[in-house]
Formats: structure tokens, sequence, C-alpha cells
């Protein structure tokens, strides 16, 4: 096999007087029986240095021209790389805020009549709630970015709604929680990014624990709730106190600790994705998680402050 330096137009054309010239190349027409005379001394060995010269300059320039390429996108290999999910994500947040800001419009909007209208935020919540559970589990057989845009519809919606009421009450308090939501993921992903955190398999072990223990309490707070067993507007959030704070702060900062390791947890899966070398449209899967996670957190951050306001 030649090496591929030779695989170049510069060594694959031949001059037609070099060839005549050569010794023991075919004679042309009418120089059968010319003497060629003897190279002159030396001859032999600078003919070899021009050789050797004439090889590396072509081996950099092919080098050069490999390395000036641009690399491979994920268009090109299809296959999932970091930015292509970067890129998914913020299309993904997109549609998230143009529809948030439909359903804050529409909550606003019926407060004229003396009540916010709480449409978009239950509308928002339960389509959003569907949707993810159907993405979830029948993605591992096929992904459907389709879906995944109308979630991050829906869950603008529920976003929007949820803000708006939240402001109305408590003014100021939407703009606190986007700081501190802002403020978490960018700590988590950095601390990510310089390898001082890592999803591992003992702590997501213990992060699946809290989050049943978690996902009962709050089960147990709505039927208490719905039941008029407490009729705090919190539940037991908002009527058990310890050491005088109340308990969904507590808990609330618990729960903020559980979505930055679940950031982690994404982007550790986007990171060997990429690494294992997925199809590109997991990329969608990726920029899911990170929205799901994300709205979680701005939700906990929200009522925290929420909490604290009322109680002052």
């Amino acid at each position: 096999m030649s090496n591929f330096v030779f695989n170049t137009p510069a060594f694959q054309q031949q001059d037609p007087r070099n060839v005549a010239t050569y010794p023991g190349a075919p004679q042309q027409p009418g120089q059968q029986g010319q003497y060629a005379p003897p190279p002159p001394p030396g001859a032999a060995g600078q003919t070899a240095a021009f050789q050797q010269a004439g090889i590396n300059a072509a081996a950099q320039a092919n080098l050069e021209g490999m390395y000036a390429a641009p690399a491979a996108g994920a268009i090109e290999t299809d296959r999932m790389t970091v930015e292509d999910t970067i890129w998914k994500t913020a299309g993904l947040f997109g549609i998230l805020l143009v529809a948030a800001a439909v359903g804050w419009v529409w909550t606003v909007a019926g407060s004229a009549a003396g009540q916010a209208n709480l449409t978009p935020w239950i509308v928002g919540a339960l389509g959003g709630f569907v949707l993810a559970m159907v993405v979830i589990f029948t993605s591992r057989k096929k992904v459907r970015p389709a879906l995944i845009f109308a979630y991050a519809a829906f869950e603008g919606l529920f976003v929007g709604g949820i803000s708006a009421f939240f402001e109305m009450v408590y003014p100021g308090v939407v703009m606190q929680a986007t700081l501190a939501t802002v403020a978490v993921v960018g700590v988590t992903l950095a601390l990510f990014a310089s390898g001082k955190v890592r999803a591992s398999a003992k702590m997501t072990k213990i992060f699946m624990i809290a989050m049943f223990g978690y996902m009962a309490f709050s089960i147990l707070n709505l039927i208490l709730m719905w039941t008029g067993v407490n009729d705090n507007a919190w539940g037991l959030r908002g009527s058990v106190e310890i050491a005088g704070i109340p308990l969904g702060v507590i808990i609330g900062v618990f729960v903020v600790f559980l979505a930055a390791y679940s950031l982690v947890m994404d982007f550790d899966s986007i990171q060997q994705g990429v690494r294992n070398g997925a199809p590109r449209k997991y990329g969608w899967m990726g920029a899911f998680g990170i929205m799901v996670t994300v709205v979680w957190l701005y939700v906990e951050i929200l009522r925290i402050l929420a909490i604290l306001r009322g109680n002052d």
C-alpha cells in the first residue's frame, strides 16, 4: 500500500520530458540509439535530496490542508455532539419563553375582572405532565422531537401562568426566582465543567431514594389540603415550623440541591452520549432533560420565596 502522502496530484502526474530522459525509460520515436551522457559526479545525491525535499513539502502541505479543513459536525456525522445539543436546548427554551409570555398575558388578562385566570397554569401543568410521560416512556423506541416541542409549549404556559399569579401576589418574586435559578444552573455547570462535581452510582442511588421520599411527602401534603385537614395555603409546608423556619423552606432548600444534582446527571448523560457516538436525534433527549430539571428548579425556588414573603 502506498503512503497517503503520494496520493496527491503532485505525485500522480508525470512530466513527459522527465519520462523521456529517465534512464531505462522507453525511448521516443527517433531516439533509438542515442547516447544519454552519464550524470556528473554528485548529481545523483542532489537529485535524491531534491526528491526528498519535494516529498517533505508535499507532506507538510497535505497536513496543513487537513488541519485547516473544518471539523465534521453533527449534521455530517449524524452523531450527537455537545454543540448540537446546546442549540437544541436553546431552541426549546425559546419556545418555552414565547409560550410563557402567552401564559403571562392570559393570566393577567383575567385579573381585570378581579381574579387571575388560572387556565394557562392548569392546562400547561396537565399537558406538560402527560407529554413528559409519553416522551420518557417511548423514547427508547423512537425519539419524537414534535412531542418535545409540544412539551416546551405546555411548560411555557405553566411557567407563565404560575409566574404571573405569584407576581400579582408577591411583586418582584419572579425576578428573584429567575436570578436564583440562573445562578444555580451556572454554578452547577461550572463545577461540572471543571470536573469537581460528577455523577456517581452511590450519589444517584441516594438521589433516587430522596426523590421518592419527596414525592411521598408532596402527595400526602396535597391530600391533606384537598380534604381540608390542613387549611394552610401551603399545607404542611407553611403550617409546620422547625426552629422558627417554615418546613416548606427547609424542604425547598433540600429539593434545590436535588435539582442541582439532577442537572449534573443531565450533563453527564449528554457527555456519555457524545463519547459513545450516540445518534444525533438523542440530543433532543438531552435538551428535554435539561428543560425538565430547570423548570422544576425554578418552581421550587419560586415557592421558597413565596413562603418566605408570606411569613413577613
